[in-house]
């Protein structure tokens, strides 16, 4: 008998039919169906109302617009990316918190997009479900009892366990990126300070350290060079940068090459020394870690092997005295 015999026995004692559970699964999908299908929640809204009256050119062919390819298999993106924006709207006035989201997108250096975001929570929240409802039925299987409040509670958690995780990882994304910037800040530095003692400005000097290095440091300095010559004036582009970073280290970079643009200070040397400032707060950083690590290997030590070195010292005397008593 296999595995799957086993299982389908399991279940039809605990009382489950799979045609009958295939058709009530198939019932619900379809009465769901019905109901997002009724006037009232396919009425349109202000902008499909307004849409006609305000667009100044008449649509074009469609033969002259390309084809883009259906999300997802068999299009089935396109049929639920309604009622996920909806649900996704559903997280928004739940959790809230838009600005911290768009800020942590910004830090990750992904475009800000907050309803895909929490498209994609509603995603990994549905995923959780899935998860926590195979898992209360291999429960109730093993058990031979199902238990309704439970599954529909490892079901919730389940759900709330995705939404938190997708916003970990992003949380978990943008301190990484973090990281590589100021792994990356010293030598960005120390280039920018090499190029300026050669004589060249603070733009000519950034222009050549990107074409030179690469990075995510770099990708934002481009990104500052950018907007210096779509019209900004280059502090403007640098205090993005220090705006979409959040980083300190970053920021008493842009205010000396700021200074130094608009006063015309000395700029090598404020460079060479936040180079090294970042690199003795790095240095501290790791020291600080490598204390934090000694503590945790002294887990291992204390509770593993103290105490089978003690035992291995008095298993002898107590075999002694037992066999003398």
């Amino acid at each position: 008998m296999t595995a799957a015999d086993v299982v389908l026995r399991r279940l039809a004692d605990a009382g489950w039919s799979w045609p009958g559970a295939a058709i009530g699964v198939l019932l619900l999908a379809g009465l769901s169906l019905v109901v997002a299908g009724l006037p009232h929640a396919r009425r349109p809204g202000l902008h499909e109302r307004l849409e006609p009256y305000l667009r100044d050119a008449p649509r074009p062919s469609r033969l002259l617009s390309s084809h883009k390819p259906a999300k997802g298999p068999f299009g089935l993106g396109e049929l639920f990316a309604p009622y996920i924006a909806r649900l996704g709207g559903v997280v928004e006035r739940v959790l809230g918190g838009a600005p911290s989201v768009a800020r942590r997108q910004q830090r990750a250096g992904l475009p800000v997009d907050i309803d895909r975001f929490r498209a994609e929570q509603v995603l990994w929240g549905a995923a959780g479900g899935v998860v926590g409802l195979v898992g209360s039925g291999l429960v109730a299987v093993s058990k031979r009892h199902v238990s309704v409040p439970i599954l529909v509670l490892l079901t919730f958690i389940g759900i709330g366990l995705g939404v938190i995780v997708r916003d970990t990882m992003l949380s978990s994304a943008a301190k990484r990126r973090e990281q590589r910037m100021l792994a990356e800040f010293p030598t960005i530095a120390e280039l920018l300070a090499l190029a300026v003692s050669a004589g060249e400005g603070a733009t000519g000097a950034l222009e050549r350290v990107c074409r030179l290095s690469r990075g995510e440091l770099s990708d934002e300095l481009r990104r500052c060079l950018a907007d210096a010559r779509a019209g900004a004036n280059l502090p403007t582009a640098l205090q993005g940068l220090a705006d979409r970073t959040g980083l300190m280290s970053l920021s008493r970079f842009v205010d000396g090459i700021v200074v130094a643009v608009e006063r015309g200070t000395p700029l090598a040397e404020v460079l060479r020394a936040q180079a090294q400032d970042v690199r003795e707060d790095g240095r501290r950083t790791l020291m600080e870690e490598g204390g934090r690590k000694e503590i945790l290997m002294m887990v291992p030590v204390v509770f593993l092997i103290l105490p089978v070195t003690v035992l291995f010292a008095l298993y002898p005397g107590l075999s002694f005295l037992r066999f003398r008593l």
